[in-house]
């Protein structure tokens, strides 16, 4: 039996554009036959991963980059200063023994004394926890210092698949050319969508020039004229994790619950930084549900397939088809284990007739608790 941990979100968004296409513009989808607002699933994970920062030790979080031989050269040097002459080169015989692919970036500019520029890099972006990066950094001392000539991939591969970090248990690692080395995602994040139809407006914007704005002779208007575009919406956000999947990435229980404890409350109070500053569009969720299942996770978007209208205000109507929803589903399906709730103001009561509301603190960390028991003992206690 496997455990599935889901968190559903209504959150109100204000004129934003928090994640754009490749024209600028707010993305969005057809769904229920009219357009929505849509945030795209990479985007609410990559604010999920930010938050993780301020939630956990950075020993338990990974790096995605191309600079992958600066990261591990440094850890070499940091191991023994006397080899961080051969550093680099050093961490280039690491990678390549694994199988990962180096190139020499292209120069940013034909004149361009950035040393990075001549600095070989992996081909493509690699994910490895801090923990893989010190183990791997271990080894590459001894076996220099051995002298060997020739780094081994069976040293090097169980190195970078052993010591998952948080990150890497929920989202996954996936290497093209080397599937050995792939990690399984533990979590899923849909688009969030918003639960009615919306409009693109355009804002069109001036700057004005501080120092000629007293010049008698100025020319007239403004120093910069520009557009952006945005939208306002309700949104319905949801993720689920597969409780058993992130443990069975982690190896550890005790791990295992600081990852999933730490998913439920950055993933809900995270937002994209897509044109923030511009917006200042720093809202929180109206009402959050987390859910355990045992059957499969389940996505209520359905509930919104009818686009909602605005006489009872889209927050109120579209927790009160929520709730509605989730009750109809496990009336006609397999039942959640439980439900735990938290909502602000009397906008969120129909939240109650699920559970009784709690703090977001309260809500997930019971929610976490009923899931880490389950994947446990096969059963809610």
């Amino acid at each position: 039996m496997t455990t599935y941990f889901d968190v559903h979100v209504i959150q109100s968004v204000p004129p934003s554009n928090v994640n754009r296409d490749e024209t600028g513009a707010p993305k969005t989808a057809m769904y229920g036959g009219v357009r929505r607002a849509r945030v795209s699933s990479q985007a609410w994970k990559r604010a999920t991963r930010k938050a993780f920062d301020t939630l956990l030790d950075k020993d338990n979080l990974g790096f995605r980059t191309q600079r992958v031989i600066e990261q591990l050269a440094e850890a070499i040097g940091n191991i023994d200063d006397t080899l961080k002459a051969d550093a680099d080169a050093i961490a280039e015989r690491v990678l390549s023994a694994v199988g990962i692919k180096l190139e020499k970036p292209k120069k940013k500019s034909k004149d361009s004394e950035d040393e990075n520029d001549t600095r070989t890099e992996s081909a493509y972006l690699v994910f490895f926890s801090a923990q893989q990066i010190a183990k791997a950094a271990e080894q590459a001392v001894s076996d220099h210092r051995d002298g060997k000539t020739k780094f081994e991939k069976k040293t090097y591969a169980p190195i970078l698949k052993a010591d998952n970090s948080i990150d890497i248990a929920l989202f996954g690692r996936m290497i093209a050319d080397l599937t050995d080395l792939g990690v399984d995602a533990s979590a899923q994040v849909a688009h969030a969508l918003s639960v009615h139809a919306v409009e693109s407006e355009a804002d069109f914007y001036t700057a004005v020039d501080d120092y000629k704005v007293n010049d008698p002779d100025r020319d007239a208007g403004a120093g910069m004229l520009g557009t952006v575009e945005f939208n306002s919406s309700t949104l319905y956000r949801y993720a689920t994790v597969n409780v058993d999947q992130l443990e069975k990435n982690l190896g550890s229980g005790d791990v295992t619950r600081e990852a999933l404890s730490a998913f439920a409350r950055a993933f809900v109070l995270s937002m994209p930084t897509g044109k923030m500053n511009t917006f200042g569009n720093t809202t929180v969720p109206a009402a959050v549900i987390y859910s355990v299942r045992t059957d499969r996770p389940i996505n209520f978007v359905e509930a919104f397939e009818d686009p909602i209208d605005h006489s009872d205000g889209f927050v109120r109507t579209a927790i009160d088809e929520l709730v509605g929803y989730a009750t109809s589903v496990d009336a006609t399906y397999s039942p959640a284990l439980g439900y735990w709730t938290a909502g602000v103001g009397p906008r969120s009561e129909r939240l109650d007739a699920l559970t009784p509301r709690t703090s977001i603190e309260a809500a997930a960390e019971a929610a976490v608790d009923s899931a880490i028991k389950n994947a446990a003992t096969g059963e809610d206690k």
